[in-house]
């Protein structure tokens, strides 16, 4: 479909929705801007971005003949796919887009695409830096913070795009083809979004749709769900594990990585050499260099990067050391099952901050992963009283609730020794008490900062 020849609207002024317009503006489309909220500041919104001044902008409610002018409708990931007004937009016949597509669409060069359930930023961000450690024009974008569509329109055919991509992306996509492709793992997560497990997992699995046995797409052999996937994946499989040694493929054996292709062993990295820790993180390192190889990138300039990445900001970061107490942010714990990974990678006893928005997850598996480390849990936020309670099920009754997160701080600080952990790894949203996971991280590292000797 030729998008230049639609009025094509774009549903909600985010971040994503304003890089959205801004690329149909410079492309000299007709568009139009929408937000449900009818009582949003368009002052504000054009002095914030002054290219968007004079675009058409329709609060609150769109009417059906509002809707019959368009051809293309963008959504911004935070809009739901199933809304009412999607279903009507849909039911006029509007093809429904997302910022991915719409900067495939646009886009130039070649692409890697990373989802999964956890570890995406951490990949993502050690992908683009081996990216950038061979290839001269790389951009890392999508999920991890900078628009996709923002990047768009200066690419060329020797772009190198690094993408990460939620579930929530990829509900709109149509014909983005990524040359390569990696989903690192399936667990419960969104199911508030999603409303089935299947519906979750298909989205996942809808990064390779378009893809081929020419390209490549990169799994963990370790999730059950997507060893079965891999036998009918478009693409040409690329396993890695953690638990096992492959035939062919990226496996940990040992604190060793290697590579098994054609018959050969190579061995990559000694774990050790790492800035990086726990399990999790060695499978986001194979997965990483799984994809770099087949990508073209030579293994020791893969390795370069390797020795020197650390670890993403809010993803199991060390912030500080207070009489003798470690204290760890892993605000991007968002889930139980990031949040697993986050206490595996702890080798103190722990005094673990969770909780916040409920996104309808269970937490029984969470809290059998504690497996002794946690001395205490220290809970807030919605779903503070429904972990309580699934604590106390499973006999772990160490639990203390707190309105505010500084009484939550403050209390891990009061109790903790030297020789102690103090973890945030919610395992859940945080909505509700901070606008996102990283304004939490922001604000647990200022307060940790400011906590007196």
């Amino acid at each position: 479909m030729m998008i230049e020849e639609k009025k094509v609207l774009v549903v909600g002024t985010g971040v994503s929705g304003i890089a959205a317009a801004e690329l149909l503006l410079d492309k000299k489309i007709d568009t139009v801007l929408f937000d449900g909220n009818k009582d949003l500041d368009l002052h504000k919104l054009y002095e914030k971005t002054p290219k968007l001044s004079g675009i058409p902008v329709i609060l609150g409610e769109l009417d059906e003949e509002q809707m019959r002018q368009f051809g293309v409708a963008v959504l911004s990931p935070g809009v739901p796919t199933d809304l009412p007004m999607v279903e009507r937009l849909r039911a006029q016949n509007v093809e429904i887009w997302g910022e991915i597509e719409l900067a495939y669409y646009f886009g130039k060069g070649r692409i890697i695409a990373i989802t999964g359930t956890n570890g995406k930023t951490t990949t993502t961000a050690l992908t683009g830096e081996i990216m950038k450690n061979y290839y001269k024009d790389v951009r890392v974008v999508g999920n991890i913070g900078i628009p996709y569509t923002s990047e768009a329109a200066t690419m060329t055919d020797e772009t190198v795009t690094v993408a990460e991509i939620s579930s929530f992306q990829l509900e709109t996509i149509h014909s983005f083809c990524p040359n390569v492709s990696a989903i690192l793992n399936i667990t419960p997560d969104h199911l508030n979004r999603h409303h089935t497990m299947e519906r979750y997992i298909q989205a996942k699995e809808d990064i390779t749709k378009n893809q081929t046995k020419d390209q490549v797409c990169v799994l963990n052999y370790e999730d059950d769900v997507l060893r079965e996937f891999g036998e009918c994946s478009p693409a040409r499989v690329v396993y890695f594990s953690s638990r096992r040694k492959l035939q062919e493929g990226f496996y940990l054996e040992g604190n060793i990585i290697y590579y098994a292709h054609d018959g050969q062993i190579i061995e990559v990295i000694d774990v050790n050499e790492l800035n990086l820790l726990g399990q999790h993180n060695y499978e986001n390192v194979m997965a990483a260099v799984a994809m770099s190889v087949n990508f073209g990138v030579p293994m020791e300039k893969i390795v370069e990067v390797l020795k020197r990445f650390q670890a993403v900001e809010h993803r199991i970061e060390y912030v500080t050391e207070k009489r003798g107490v470690r204290f760890y942010n892993d605000s991007k714990g968002t889930n139980p099952d990031a949040a697993i990974q986050g206490i595996r990678a702890m080798n103190r006893p722990t005094f673990l901050i969770g909780g916040g928005y409920d996104k309808q997850s269970e937490y029984d598996e969470w809290i059998d992963a504690f497996d002794g480390k946690v001395k205490t849990l220290v809970l807030i936020g919605q779903t503070a009283e429904k972990i309580e309670a699934c604590a106390h099920r499973h006999g772990f009754m160490n639990t203390v609730r707190f309105e505010t997160f500084e009484e939550a701080i403050h209390y891990c600080y009061d109790h903790a020794v030297a020789g102690d952990a103090v973890l945030l790894s919610p395992a859940c949203a945080s909505w509700g008490m901070f606008p996102n996971y990283e304004e939490r991280g922001r604000i647990f590292k200022e307060i940790v900062r400011s906590l007196e000797e």
